[in-house]
C-alpha cells in the first residue's frame, strides 16, 4: 500500500520536474533606437576628444581643492545619498528574498494540549491513562445527588504532537524567475538611482560653488561702484557750491549712486541663500563654515570628453534605470501570464504523536502524509486576463518612457555643447569689452593728469571697467558651469568609480 502511494503521489513530481524549465512571457529586448550619428556643435574655446574616457572625479579638472574637499564631504554626510544608499539595499534584499522561492519551505513544530472532557455528553468519555491506554469513566451516582444511575465523570489528558512539515512550489512556467528576473531589474534600478544622485550631488555641489564665486566677484565690483559714485557726490557737490555744475547734473551724480545701491541687496541675498546651499548639500548644519571660492581659482579643462552617440545609452544612469525598469515591465508580463495556466505544489509531513512526550516517536505514534497538487482557475470574473493586459499595457508604456528618456538625454547633451559654444563667444565679447573699458580708463587717466578730464569723467570711465568686469565675471562662470553640466550629461564617469 505505501508502494503504491509513493508511486502515486511521486509520478507528478517527474512531469512537474520534466515542464520546470520553461517561462512563459516574452524574454527582454532592448528596443530598437534610432541614434544620431554625430552631435551638432561648432569650433569652441575648448577642444572635443572623441571617444576620451570620463574620470570618475571629473570635478578635480578645475583644480580647486576647497571644491574637492567639499564633495568628499557631500557625498559622506549628504542625506539624499544615505535614503539612495538604503534604498539600493532594499532592493538588494528582496532579491534575496525572491531567491528564496526557488528552495523547499521546511517547518517544525511542536504542539503540547491539555484537555478536559465533560462527563454528561452521554456514554463512555476516553481517558488516557499514565501508561497511554484508554480507559472508562464509568461511574455510580453518589448517594448525595439521588440515586444509584450510573455517570460519566469529567476527564482530563494531556496530548502532543510533533511534525516535520516540508513544502515546495515547482516554478513549472516560470513565474518564479520572471518574479526574480523583475526584483533584479528593480535592484538595477536602485542602482542606477544611487549613481545618480551621486553625479548629481556633485554637479550641483560644482555648481553652487561657481555661484558663490561669481556672487563674490559681483558683490566686490558692486561695492567698488557704490564707493566711487559716493566720492563722485561729494565732488558734485563741491562742484556745484563753486558753480561749476548745475543742480540736474547734481540730482543725476545723487541718482546712479541710489542705483548702485540697488544692486547690492539681491546680490547679498543670493549670496547668503547660495552659502544655505552649499550647506545643505555638504550635509553641514545651518550654523557650519562652508568654504569662499575666487573665479580666479578655477582653471577651465581644455580637453573635454565627447562619447559617442551610440555610447551615451550605455553610460547615462537615468536611461540606464528606464531600461531596467522596462525590463521589468517586461518580466511582469510573464507573471501575469503564468498566474493563468495551472498551479502546481508538492507538500509533506512527518511525526509522532502520543499523550506522553517520550512516545511521540513509538512506531504506534509515527505518522506522515505526502501530497501533490494541481489547481487551474476555472472562472475569476476575468481577473487575470484583465491583470495580463494591464501589464502588457505597462510593458509598451515603458518601452515608451524609455525612448523618451533617451531623446532627452541626447537633447540634454546638445543643449550643453550649444551652450558651451555660445558661451565662448560670449567671454570673448565680454573680454573684449573689458579690455576696451580698460583702455579708454587708462587714456581717461592719463587726460585727467593733463587737465584735459575732470574727476566725474575719471570715475565714470573707472564704472565702466567695473560693470565690464561684472559682465567678464559672468560670462567666466557660464563657461565654468556649462562645461562641469557636459561631464553629467555624459554620465559622470560613474562606470569608472570603485564599488562602496
Amino acid at each position: 500500500m505505501n508502494r503504491y502511494l509513493s508511486t502515486l503521489s511521486f509520478g507528478p513530481i517527474a512531469l512537474v520536474s520534466l515542464l520546470a524549465g520553461c517561462a512563459v512571457g516574452p524574454d527582454y529586448q532592448r528596443p530598437a533606437l534610432d541614434l544620431p550619428q554625430s552631435y551638432a556643435q561648432t569650433a569652441a574655446a575648448q577642444h572635443y576628444a572623441l571617444q576620451k574616457d570620463i574620470q570618475n572625479n571629473w570635478w578635480t579638472l578645475f583644480q580647486s581643492p576647497a571644491l574637492n574637499t567639499l564633495i568628499e564631504q557631500a557625498w559622506a554626510a549628504n542625506p539624499g545619498i544615505e535614503a539612495a544608499q538604503a534604498s539600493l539595499r532594499a532592493a538588494q534584499e528582496n532579491v534575496y528574498a525572491q531567491q528564496g522561492y526557488f528552495y523547499p519551505t521546511v517547518q517544525a513544530g511542536y504542539t503540547p494540549s491539555r484537555t478536559k472532557l465533560a462527563g454528561n455528553q452521554g456514554g463512555n468519555s476516553p481517558g488516557v491513562q499514565g501508561n497511554g491506554s484508554v480507559i472508562s469513566t464509568t461511574q455510580n451516582t453518589p448517594a448525595s445527588e439521588g440515586g444509584t444511575a450510573p455517570f460519566n465523570a469529567p476527564v482530563i489528558y494531556n496530548f502532543h504532537t510533533a511534525q516535520l512539515t516540508v513544502g515546495y512550489t515547482p516554478d513549472v512556467f516560470g513565474a518564479n524567475r520572471r518574479q526574480l528576473e523583475s526584483a533584479q531589474a528593480q535592484q538595477r534600478v536602485q542602482r542606477f538611482q544611487l549613481e545618480a544622485a551621486y553625479i548629481t550631488l556633485a554637479s550641483n555641489v560644482v555648481a553652487a560653488a561657481f555661484q558663490d564665486a561669481l556672487l563674490r566677484r559681483q558683490i566686490a565690483l558692486v561695492q567698488e561702484t557704490i564707493t566711487a559714485n559716493q566720492n563722485a557726490l561729494t565732488l558734485a557737490q563741491r562742484q556745484l557750491g563753486a558753480g561749476y555744475i548745475s543742480r540736474l547734473d547734481f540730482t543725476a551724480q545723487q541718482g546712479a549712486l541710489a542705483q548702485s545701491r540697488q544692486l547690492l541687496p539681491p546680490l547679498q541675498k543670493q549670496f547668503e541663500q547660495n552659502r544655505d546651499l552649499l550647506r545643505v548639500l555638504a550635509g553641514i548644519r545651518a550654523d557650519g563654515a562652508v568654504p569662499g571660492f575666487d573665479l580666479s581659482t578655477f582653471q577651465l579643462p581644455q580637453d573635454l570628453p565627447l562619447t559617442l552617440p551610440s555610447h551615451l545609452v550605455e553610460q547615462r544612469p537615468d536611461v540606464r534605470a528606464a531600461e531596467e525598469l522596462l525590463r521589468s515591465a517586461s518580466a511582469e508580463v510573464g507573471i501575469a501570464r503564468a498566474a493563468r495556466l495551472p498551479q502546481f505544489s508538492i507538500s509533506g509531513s512527518a511525526g509522532g504523536t502520543a499523550s506522553q512526550f517520550g512516545q511521540m516517536f513509538w512506531n504506534s505514534g509515527k505518522f506522515f502524509e505526502l501530497t501533490a497538487s494541481v489547481t487551474q482557475s476555472l472562472f475569476d470574473g476575468g481577473t487575470l486576463k484583465h491583470r495580463e493586459a494591464a501589464a502588457n499595457e505597462s510593458l509598451r508604456g515603458a518601452v515608451a518612457t524609455y525612448r523618451s528618456t533617451v531623446a532627452g538625454a541626447f537633447q540634454n547633451v546638445a543643449d550643453v555643447l550649444h551652450a558651451i559654444d555660445t558661451d565662448a563667444e560670449a567671454l570673448r565679447s565680454a573680454a573684449d569689452a573689458s579690455a576696451v573699458a580698460r583702455a579708454a580708463l587708462e587714456l581717461t587717466e592719463r587726460q585727467h593728469a593733463k587737465g584735459y578730464q575732470d574727476r566725474l569723467a575719471l570715475i565714470a570711465a573707472e564704472q565702466n571697467v567695473r560693470q565690464a568686469g561684472i559682465t567678464l565675471a559672468q560670462a567666466q562662470a557660464s563657461q565654468l558651469g556649462d562645461t562641469a553640466a557636459l561631464f553629467q550629461a555624459l554620465g559622470g564617469g560613474w562606470w569608472n568609480r570603485n564599488e562602496r
